[in-house]
């Protein structure tokens, strides 16, 4: 890869995480069943928002989260994502930036409002969680900055922005600049409904545009159709660089050439929330290959940033990320 003056930069859902406590009696009042997630439209949204309690909100969206945890890391980290020009639009940029993170993607003047994960957690530690999409499946090729793209030695695409055919566009414009440039491409999956939907499609891109592929075990077989493990991995080989496959509990399997390593999930007093694993697993692999560590390090320190998560609420590392690994003797 060429020179490059950002570690990765990740391209997604920018998604406000609105996160308030609830009692029962409320999300029975409300008809919404407790530890699931809806998607909601607009007017339910701005209603919803009104009847919660004090909330704390904070910039969410998988690749956001990936990009907050290599901030913590020590990385440096760029966003491209859409959000209208309104107060959670501010809140987001704001608290995007404040991390670190270089956020300059033109706000919406017109259209949806900026998207947002309505979390409600009820006295036993469940969340459930509304979401509106709003301005985030808005983004467009347009969105895509060249200078940028070029200047991040990996840019990492997140799955769940798949849906529209103009995201679709935007990340094999994103793909082929960074190509260009002589860097390297990621993709996270991020759902198997999502891979059903797109299945073609998401095959075209690992197979055309994709250097290093992050899946679960559901995403990888909804991929290639089987419900066998063992086959999607073999399926997927050879097909990219690199390809890290997470198996929870199990830890992940990492394949390359003809390479295979196999890596133990980091342990966990306690699991709370696993909420954000893949995402912070990625920010570890992902810190790993830019500073060229071995392959199975890689893995260890995603295992390590997926272990901190998982042991808390909330998707965004609760203490810095770079001293846990350093105590790790991993970097």
């Amino acid at each position: 890869m060429t020179q490059a003056s950002i570690d990765v930069l990740g391209i997604g859902n920018a998604i406000v995480d609105v996160i308030a406590h609830a009692e029962e009696e409320f999300l029975a009042r409300e008809g919404l069943v407790k530890g699931t997630m809806t998607l909601i439209d607009a007017s339910r949204a701005e209603a919803l928002y009104q009847l919660m309690g004090p909330a704390i909100e904070a910039s969410g969206g998988s690749a956001g989260n990936t990009i907050a945890g290599l901030a913590s890391l020590g990385a440096s980290g760029a966003y491209i994502g859409k959000v209208r020009d309104d107060f959670l639009g501010q809140v987001y940029r704001h608290d995007i930036t404040a991390t670190g993170i270089w956020f300059e993607t033109p706000a919406a003047t017109s259209g949806p409002g900026t998207a947002r994960c309505l979390i409600l957690v009820t006295p036993d530690g469940q969340r459930t969680m509304n979401t509106y999409l709003g301005a985030c499946v808005e983004l467009r090729p347009a969105d895509i900055d060249p200078d940028i793209v070029a200047a991040a030695q990996i840019t990492y695409l997140e799955g769940y922005l798949f849906d529209p055919p103009q995201a679709q566009e935007a990340f094999r414009k994103a793909a082929a600049i960074a190509h260009a440039a002589g860097h390297k491409v990621a993709l996270s999956l991020s759902d198997p409904f999502c891979v059903r939907r797109h299945r073609a499609e998401f095959r075209d891109l690992v197979d055309g545009h994709v250097d290093i592929l992050f899946a679960n075990e559901a995403e990888i077989c909804s991929l290639y159709e089987t419900d066998d493990f063992a086959a999607a991995a073999a399926a997927v080989r050879g097909r990219v660089e690199i390809a890290a496959l997470t198996c929870s509990a199990a830890g992940s399997l990492i394949l390359a050439d003809k390479a295979e390593h196999r890596i133990a999930a980091a342990p966990v007093a306690r699991v709370v929330d696993t909420t954000g694993a893949g995402d912070l697993y990625a920010s570890g692999f992902l810190y790993g290959l830019t500073r060229d560590l071995p392959l199975p390090i890689c893995g260890q320190i995603g295992s390590l940033c997926a272990a901190e998560i998982i042991s808390h609420f909330g998707a965004r590392p609760e203490v810095g990320l770079a001293e846990l690994v350093a105590q790790a003797g991993l970097a």
